[in-house]
């Protein structure tokens, strides 16, 4: 386990404009650089196991790339949808192909201003304009806040823990309202942490006889990758093989996870997910039928492309916002946790019960 905290925050301080947040041993670095991005975190101080997944060799670069930059860190601020005719990524008249794929600059290469800065928070923001793939001008103010929070009272012995969450938010700065006619965006946050041989994703979710679980973004996941015991979906997150899984509103549940049996951690992700029924834009790469069917929960495990390249390795644990049908002026706040729990097999198998109601 030769990646520990120390060694990031030494290397990305040669690059990055870096903010160290700090509790106890709990130790958390971002940076205003990449939209105030938690690059990433250790339970255990200075010498502790480093949770985020990171590209080196693009940071070390200085250089940006065509279509994205895939910088790494444990929550990012995207926005959706990706593809479909109200995509963010892709321009009028296109045919959804990689080569006519950019992320926008505003969530890829553009710094944010900090706007308040704790021990343990920090605030960012930045106003944007975007034109979707059907042509409507949408102006906006992003925001978010990073918070690292004290670990809960009673932990299972031996156990380190770190646990930060960031309140995120989307306000229509226009003069039109968002409807379904323009295209509703939605708040996006995805975290890249490192894939092992032992490492799986575990969803919790819910029966339902109106929604099935998409897993053909990338193709049809196999039953060696993807195993559905009724109650929960056990996902290889090895970083061996390209997959992708969504899970609808009428089947999620505001909680998720992976366990790495090999480096003992136990990562957990909460997201709020309201009450009433929302609409969630679809990401699908196509001109859509039901633009406002999307899902709610994502997890991606990376792995070679046709070439023979990778992005990473990594693995995703990803949340959605409801599309977002905002008044000029109205905002709409997505937040989302990241939890790490590292300790004795035993110790984390208690905490697995407790919030995944699984046994690892």
């Amino acid at each position: 386990m030769t990646k520990n905290y120390t060694y990031d925050k030494a290397f990305l301080r040669k690059h990055l404009n870096v903010i160290e947040l700090q509790h106890g041993k709990q130790r958390l670095l971002l940076t205003p650089d990449l939209q105030g991005r938690v690059l990433t975190s250790t339970a255990d101080g200075e010498q502790g196991y480093s949770f985020g997944w990171l590209n080196y060799d693009l940071i070390a670069s200085g250089k940006f790339l065509p279509h994205c930059n895939n910088w790494g860190g444990e929550d990012r601020f995207w926005l959706g949808p990706e593809g479909g005719q109200f995509s963010l990524f892709f321009k009028q008249g296109t045919t959804f192909a990689f080569e006519e794929w950019q992320t926008p600059a505003v969530i890829d290469t553009e710094a944010w201003t900090l706007t308040e800065q704790t021990p343990t928070t920090a605030s960012f923001q930045k106003e944007t304009k975007l034109t979707n793939c059907s042509g409507t001008f949408l102006s906006c103010l992003l925001e978010r806040k990073v918070v690292l929070e004290e670990s809960p009272a009673r932990l299972p012995e031996g156990v380190e823990c770190i646990r930060f969450h960031t309140e995120n938010r989307l306000t229509n700065t226009g003069d039109f309202a968002w409807n379904p006619e323009t295209g509703m965006p939605s708040i996006w946050i995805l975290g890249q942490f490192i894939p092992s041989e032992t490492n799986s994703v575990i969803i919790p979710y819910k029966a339902s006889d109106k929604a099935v679980i998409n897993d053909r973004y990338f193709g049809k996941i196999g039953n060696d990758r993807l195993q559905d015991t009724g109650t929960h979906l056990l996902f290889k997150a090895d970083g061996k093989k390209r997959g992708k899984i969504g899970i609808p509103p009428e089947m999620v549940m505001p909680i998720a996870g992976a366990y790495d049996a090999q480096n003992h951690v136990l990562t957990v992700v909460e997201f709020n997910v309201p009450a009433h029924s929302a609409r969630y834009v679809n990401a699908m790469w196509e001109y859509q039928q039901e633009p406002f069917r999307g899902d709610v929960m994502n997890a991606y495990n990376d792995g070679p492309l046709e070439d023979g390249s990778i992005m990473g390795p990594f693995y995703e644990l990803e949340s959605s916002s409801p599309a977002a049908p905002l008044m000029p002026g109205e905002t709409l706040l997505h937040t989302h946790s990241t939890q790490h729990y590292t300790g004795p097999t035993e110790a984390l198998q208690v905490l697995a019960r407790q919030l995944l109601n699984y046994n690892i």
